[in-house]
């Protein structure tokens, strides 16, 4: 990268830092017609001036009061416009290069905007209509990209005709960079979201909104969001994404599916609205009341500490004054907050009540539905019942089925079952027979007398004896 690129301003700036000195020349210089000759270097120099574009707008460099590249170094610029584009001399200055010179084809579309009675997103607007909003006679080139101009464009056109309307100033204006509007006007919704936990948070007005808002365009800096900045992201919130209503400097956000009907402003927002601005007031005040109060005492200690008494007491007396209207200042402010507080909540009270009544008409309407009459209702549940008989009776048939398929099937014979209960009843008489006969002999032994050892030999001699015996022949 040459000494030329890096000494200027552009040089922190992408991607005019990754570029060199030889690649800048032929990018500043007029590469219309490298279309057909050469089209790959054509679109490739058309997407870089998109790039360098897109910086130059975001970061606030176009607003810088002297060119780039007398710069000492890169700042973002608090207040300066970063979705609008003012194409004319004082841009070309600042784009102006050493030894390079002034770019004589810019490579970006931008959209006429806040002159469109349409939205942009109308299908009305292609092919014809958008020659009518798109950056015109300074960047043709950039329309025969597209097809609509040129050689094989809807309007026609050769290379003189470029080169006499390339000087023309009348197109030069402000024009719109819609991804960046699109990119800022999602951040904007992001914000919304969180700060949305009342009927006031919906409530803007255009300063208010700037301020809020300030960060939506990406800038770092504090009041980033400039006047023409901010009426181009309210016009397209209100006709693109449908989602503010705007009348008379009031802002208010509501829903994108909210009807046409409801999307007004009304007494009660208009009075929330000036609570909020009068809140928001009293809170300056407060805030430079308590400055003064401490500037006072800070006099009022140099004063003493130069053996100033009478001036330290005058200051002292200043500061009772300024602190006697700042406990006014402060009660007042308790009190439109805690009636802000109060409206607030009866303007919820009144969307809950809406909501109820849509609650209510809804069951309503459902309940009068024909099905849920008394009549209806007995009839289905007959049918149901009938229906579940019918289901019992295919089940238990299609059990029975089944029983046959898998040879299960067989006949109850009620002579055999008969037969088998009477067995069953003789087997248990029996049983309960022996088990007494078997008691009786138990007792019976146990009541026989009892000998002594010498009776029992006795006894039982003669049985040995005898039971030796061989009867007689």
């Amino acid at each position: 990268m040459s000494s030329t690129t890096t000494k200027n301003s552009l040089g922190c700036v992408q991607p005019f830092s990754s570029t060199s000195s030889s690649r800048l020349q032929a990018l500043y210089s007029d590469f219309s017609r490298q279309k057909h000759s050469n089209p790959a270097s054509y679109h490739s120099n058309v997407e870089w001036w998109r790039k360098a574009l897109v910086t130059i707008l975001s970061t606030g460099t176009q607003s810088l009061s002297v060119p780039l590249d007398h710069q000492s170094g890169c700042h973002d610029q608090a207040g300066a416009d970063r979705l609008v584009l003012h194409y004319g001399s004082d841009l070309l200055d600042r784009l102006k290069f050493p030894k390079v010179g002034k770019p004589l084809a810019l490579g970006a579309v931008f959209v006429h905007y806040l002159n469109a009675k349409t939205s942009i997103y109308d299908p009305g607007w292609l092919p014809g209509r958008i020659a009518s909003y798109v950056v015109g006679k300074p960047l043709w080139w950039a329309l025969e990209q597209m097809g609509i101009v040129g050689e094989d464009g809807i309007l026609g056109g050769s290379g003189s005709t470029y080169r006499s309307q390339q000087t023309d100033r009348a197109w030069w204006g402000d024009y719109v960079f819609v991804a960046l509007l699109e990119k800022a006007a999602d951040r904007v919704m992001e914000i919304q979201d969180r700060r949305l936990a009342g009927p006031g948070e919906a409530l803007y007005t255009v300063d208010t909104f700037r301020e809020v808002f300030a960060q939506a365009v990406g800038g770092d800096v504090a009041g980033s969001l400039s006047d023409t900045d901010a009426k181009v992201l309210l016009k397209y919130l209100e006709r693109e994404r449908g989602v503010i209503v705007v009348e008379k400097e009031v802002i208010k956000f509501v829903d994108s599916s909210t009807s046409v009907e409801d999307r007004t402003i009304t007494a009660v927002d208009r009075g929330i609205l000036e609570l909020k601005t009068a809140i928001r007031n009293l809170n300056a005040q407060v805030e430079a009341l308590q400055r003064k109060i401490n500037e006072w005492t800070k006099r009022a200690s140099l004063a003493l500490q130069q053996k100033q008494k009478p001036v330290a007491i005058n200051y002292l007396k200043n500061r009772k004054e300024v602190e006697a209207l700042l406990e006014k200042r402060l009660a007042s402010l308790g009190t439109l907050e805690s009636t802000l507080l109060t409206v607030e909540a009866a303007a919820g009270d009144v969307e809950i009540m809406k909501s109820y009544e849509t609650s209510t008409v809804t069951l309503r309407a459902i309940l009068a539905h024909p099905s849920l009459q008394r009549e209806n209702i007995d009839k289905t549940m007959d049918a149901l019942s009938e229906a579940n008989a019918d289901a019992k009776e295919i089940d238990d048939a299609v059990r029975m089925g089944a029983d046959v398929a898998m040879g299960t099937e067989y006949l109850i014979d009620e002579a055999e079952l008969e037969a088998e209960l009477n067995a069953l009843v003789q087997e248990a008489e029996a049983e309960k027979s022996q088990q007494a006969q078997s008691r009786q002999e138990v007792l019976v032994q146990t009541s026989a007398p009892v000998h002594t050892p010498e009776e029992t030999g006795k006894q039982t001699a003669p049985h040995h004896e005898s039971s030796f015996m061989v009867p007689a022949s």
